[in-house]
């Protein structure tokens, strides 16, 4: 495993803050959440993936949830508003982790993503405040 994931992803296998954590559902492997740290301190979840079958029953919510308070930092989560499941899942997720104490911002997408596309929309969070 390791050496196939090296070829494939291997930032998040050399860099040591980098984090690959599985998500499971029961004794299934259920998904994954990619971390790694931001240039400004915060951690932020640079993927995250459910399978299919697990979607709508509450396994996101209940992984994210997991990974924000079992880690309490300052966070960085950012999506794509045109994903309308993605910007509905992250928002509820950060009202359930910290109420209203999170904000939105957005920035464009850093290069080399296309010029054309939108900007992204970012949430901060902070699970250990």
């Amino acid at each position: 495993m390791e050496g196939s994931g090296s070829a494939t992803c291997p930032l998040f296998f050399d860099e040591p803050e980098r984090e690959a954590l599985p998500i499971q559902y029961g004794t299934a492997p259920g998904g994954f959440i990619l971390t790694r740290p931001t240039r400004e301190g915060e951690t932020s979840i640079s993927a995250f993936f459910v399978v299919r079958a697990l979607r709508r029953r509450g396994v996101g919510q209940q992984a994210a949830l997991h990974l924000l308070h079992s880690r309490p930092r300052a966070w960085a989560i950012a999506f794509q508003e045109a994903n309308a499941g993605a910007a509905r899942f992250w928002r509820g997720v950060a009202t359930a982790a910290v109420g209203s104490s999170w904000r939105e911002e957005t920035h464009p997408v850093p290069p080399p993503a296309p010029a054309n596309l939108p900007d992204d929309h970012w949430i901060f969070l902070n699970t250990g405040a």
